[in-house]
């Protein structure tokens, strides 16, 4: 039984698109009289079939050499087009992860979502979600792995626009979407450049490829940027991070998936290629710029907002920094580490901040204050959650950063110290947050907000134990460290740096009618981080506005030199037309003089030009 599970593991993906199948007739209206929960039922069952094939997996595959699946799907001449899934402990372990913390939101959805007309919509989308990350994390085929990547980003686009009703939202979506496909695009052309440079698909052959070829510079730079490219985008990595500060306005249980799993999956596919991308020395120094500008900067941002899903949308993007500067200096051991650390901690943060939104109809921080006492469980929520994600003795984020301290202590120290200030701003923002939202005197859309149902308690109450729980994990997993190696001075610096990240957020001066400040140094310096450094203005008046002249010279061209030639002919033949209807005789001699006449000047012209 357990090998017959462990050969059709290939399922554990087809879960999630059969339920998303399944609630077609209520998402579509089909069936009306049941209301919308049964498609939500059908859905969650599919994801706990997924969770229970998937856990029974990793357990045969641990302590085991990985196993290939493969799939034949179009072969002809040299064109092999073959699917190959990885079954190993890592990839399955990465699958599990996806499949739980999907079964965990889609719980909270159905309190969350309640009265939503559309519930049976959202939970298709959510199951087509849930496979493509669920199949990305098996794939072991380069070609597979794109087409999961662009079901990701369909699915992005219809879950930020899912409620399309709301201009805010189509914006969102559409912007979500498009930045997505800049990455995409180019990624593409890696892969297509890849594929023929190689002439394999598989990651196992192209591992082998890249340790005996020689490229040349340029190709091998070329090549790396446009791999780096579609995961630059899918992780909001400067400068294509815009998105995911807009794709808050989607709906909360998406955006649990989408800050913790659904941008980790992008740095899993950076993780894959990376024997690849060491082909070239450019891109991986590429890596460790976008991974230190976009965590440093993105940790400075977040600490402006008001919005309290832009707020920590911001540091998915910062923590995403520091996974990326691990890929660039080859420390994988470290990304992944921190991936799955990350991954639990801000599913529950937002879970958390869900609750809040739920219960106030807010997401203002300005206008929140007074929740500890009247929502306990959402609080002990967002403060295990908090104390995971940060360096603080002993959870998971403590172990994870340790790690990459570790690992630049000696070579990298400047990598060091981005770590150190990204882990004290990022306690600073939660501090803050925690001090607008649950500490304070109630304001009027906090003095009446109840703890929330047990739909959406139960999915919080079990990723505070599982947060508890992951050095655990960890340990199990054989990757904390041994103490006799144990650097108790980089602990240490990381221990201190969350300590005065939460000091200073503790102290710092918030007035909650301070949507601007009222001394202009600090207004300047508060519009600068909240505009997140002028980038979308700035592109707008280069890039937009480049793509705009571009679109306007088009449009000339078409109306005034194309059609402008088209009518020219249309109106030559129109009066050539009217001209020799009146030299109509109706005699045929006339005709057939006329025809030769024509015939010998043309022939005599061709002979003359042909000399």
């Amino acid at each position: 039984m357990i090998q017959f599970l462990l050969q059709s593991s290939w399922w554990v993906p087809c879960y999630g698109l059969i339920g998303a199948i399944l609630t077609l007739p209520w998402s579509t209206g089909i069936v009306r009289h049941t209301g919308p929960r049964p498609a939500a039922y059908f859905n969650l069952f599919m994801t706990v079939l997924s969770f229970l094939h998937g856990a029974i997996v990793f357990r045969a595959t641990w302590n085991q050499p990985p196993q290939a699946i493969v799939f034949h799907w179009f072969h002809a001449a040299d064109l092999d087009l073959t699917f190959v899934l990885d079954i190993s402990a890592v990839s399955v372990g990465a699958m599990e992860l996806v499949t739980g913390l999907s079964l965990l939101a889609q719980l909270f959805a159905l309190g969350y979502m309640e009265k939503d007309w559309a519930l049976a919509r959202f939970f298709g989308l959510m199951g087509f979600f849930e496979g493509a990350m669920s199949g990305l994390a098996i794939s072991n085929s380069l070609l597979l792995t794109y087409a999961l990547l662009e079901m990701l980003t369909l699915s992005t686009y219809l879950l930020v626009g899912f409620w399309y009703a709301q201009p805010l939202v189509v914006t969102a979506a559409r912007d979500a979407f498009l930045t997505k496909r800049v990455g995409d695009i180019l990624l593409l052309m890696g892969v297509v450049a890849l594929f023929t440079l190689s002439g394999t698909g598989s990651f196992s052959e192209l591992y082998e490829w890249a340790d005996t070829v020689t490229l040349a510079p340029t190709t091998a730079t070329l090549l790396g940027f446009a791999l780096i490219a579609g995961p630059t985008g899918k992780c909001a990595q400067f400068p294509l991070h815009l998105w995911l500060d807009e794709a808050m306005e989607g709906p909360n249980p998406a955006s649990i998936l989408r800050n913790s799993v659904v941008v980790a999956c992008g740095a899993y596919v950076l993780i894959k290629l990376q024997p690849i991308l060491n082909l070239s020395p450019i891109a991986l120094s590429a890596l460790v710029v976008i991974g230190a500008t976009t965590a440093i900067g993105a940790s400075l941002v977040a600490i402006a907002q008001i919005d309290i899903k832009r707020a920590l949308s911001h540091s998915t993007s910062a923590y995403l920094g520091l996974v990326f500067i691990a890929i660039g200096t080859q420390w994988t051991g470290f990304a992944l580490m921190l991936l799955f650390a990350h991954a639990i901690s801000k599913a529950l943060m937002f879970m958390s901040v869900g609750s809040v939104i739920t219960t106030t109809h807010n997401q203002d921080l300005t206008e929140m204050g007074g929740l500890w006492s009247r929502m306990p469980v959402t609080t002990s929520a967002y403060v295990m959650a908090s104390a995971g994600l940060i360096g603080i003795l002993p959870l998971g984020g403590f172990w994870a950063l340790r790690l990459g301290m570790d690992d630049f202590w000696t070579a990298d120290p400047l990598l060091v110290g981005v770590v150190l200030v990204v882990n004290a701003l990022t306690a600073l923002n939660l501090t803050r947050v925690f001090r607008l939202v649950f500490l304070g005197s109630s304001q009027p859309k906090t003095r009446r907000a109840p703890e929330v149902g047990w739909a959406m308690a139960v999915p919080m109450v079990s990723l505070i134990i599982v947060t508890l729980l992951t050095p655990v994990m960890m340990d199990r997993l054989s990757v904390l460290p041994d103490w006799a190696y144990f650097n108790h001075t980089a602990a240490l610096l990381l221990v201190l740096s969350g300590i005065v990240g939460c000091a200073l957020g503790s102290t710092i001066y918030l007035h909650k009618a301070w949507s601007r400040s009222v001394h202009l140094p600090w207004r300047v310096l508060q519009d600068l981080l909240s505009y997140d450094f002028y980038v979308e203005r700035l592109y707008a008046v280069s890039v937009v506005k480049g793509v705009v002249l571009m679109a306007r010279f088009s449009n000339w061209c078409d109306r005034y030199i194309v059609d402008g030639m088209v009518n020219f002919l249309g109106i030559a033949s129109i009066f050539s037309g009217e001209s020799l209807k009146y030299s109509i005789t109706g005699q045929s001699q006339a005709y057939l003089l006329t025809i030769l006449v024509a015939v010998s000047l043309l022939g005599g012209f061709l002979i003359w030009f042909a000399w």
